[in-house]
């Protein structure tokens, strides 16, 4: 192994912060007893937050960003783990308080890996991410509550980001009717008809203060937006319907009322993919491979390069990134 390696690592400031590709040395690498040769990363919101600086998403300095990334092992003293073995990384305080995926070394605790299936390339892994992982966790939540496409259609909201477009290839191929919400309606609705979507709506209809009570309109939804959009989502759930939460792009409050709870019997399911436990990640992923069709999931794909990162951060923070960004990390 090359005792030198690039890593995109974030630098505090007198201004603020800045990011800079260094090459960085073994000796920096982190405690863990797996040392992984990272091949991909991605751009997810979170990413966008912590390059940019608009949220307090890095905790140490200096920090080598990224809040996952895939690859090969190089070397293991876990037991779970051997050279060879493809790995994928999710979460876990990647980026944020750990050293993160924006480099071609990664050292870490083995027990934050989980093996790839084998019909997820390393590069696939990173085009579904931490978005994708986390679309699938609130698939699984809602199937969790007893909820079957026969109930009625699921409303996806932020539907042209990463979480929202795996979620509604998901749950396309799974059977349900979906209803994407997005901000780009006019733009965007061949490519989200094209993952599965049978109707689009504009986010207008959903991000304005709701109604204690709407119309039901819904049995599920998937909202990766917070806030008035939320509490809309919510409102018009139908009774007994659930809405599982994971993201707060229109911000982190929740102006709603408690009248879909205990009127509907609504259930509101929050979804964390930082801490999941290792055997639902391994579901999940096992999912993955099961039930997203990779052809759709080719579709929503860009590709990057590693100085790429700072301005696809600026661009998925103001909603310019459409699905899913891969980063080749290794050149």
């Amino acid at each position: 192994m090359t005792d030198t390696f690039r890593a995109l690592r974030l630098f505090k400031t007198d201004g603020g912060q800045e990011a800079r590709i260094v090459d960085a040395t073994q000796a920096e690498l982190a405690d863990g007893d797996v040392t992984v040769r990272v091949e991909y990363s991605t751009i997810n919101y979170k990413d966008g937050l912590a390059l940019t600086g608009k949220a307090p998403v890095v905790r140490v300095w200096p920090m080598t960003a990224g809040i996952d990334f895939a690859g090969v092992v190089e070397r293991s003293e876990h037991a779970g783990f051997a050279p060879g073995d493809r790995v994928v990384l999710n979460g876990w305080g990647l980026g944020e308080t750990q050293q993160g995926g924006y480099a071609e070394k990664a050292r870490v605790n083995g027990d934050w890996l989980v093996k790839l299936p084998p019909a997820i390339s390393n590069a696939d892994a990173m085009a579904i991410g931490t978005a994708g992982f986390t679309a699938m966790l609130c698939v699984m939540a809602l199937e969790r509550e007893g909820l079957t496409p026969d109930r009625g259609d699921v409303i996806v909201t932020g539907a042209a980001g990463g979480v929202g477009s795996v979620a509604i290839a998901l749950l396309s191929r799974l059977g349900w009717r979906v209803i994407a919400s997005s901000g780009r309606k006019d733009t965007e609705s061949d490519y989200l008809a094209g993952l599965g979507a049978a109707e689009i709506i504009d986010r207008a209809e959903l991000s304005r203060p709701a109604r204690p009570l709407g119309r039901e309109r819904w049995a599920a939804g998937v909202d990766a937006v917070g806030s008035h959009t939320l509490a809309n989502v919510l409102s018009q759930t139908r009774y007994g319907g659930a809405v599982a939460a994971c993201g707060l792009a229109q911000g982190m409050d929740l102006p709603a009322s408690v009248a879909p709870f205990i009127l509907r019997g609504i259930t509101l399911c929050g979804i964390d993919s930082v801490m999941c436990p290792k055997p639902r990640r391994e579901e999940a992923w096992r999912r993955l491979a099961r039930d997203l069709d990779l052809a759709k999931l080719a579709a929503m794909r860009v590709d990057a390069d590693l100085a790429d990162a700072p301005q696809l951060a600026a661009d998925i923070v103001e909603g310019k990134v459409r699905g899913r960004v891969v980063v080749a990390v290794s050149k």
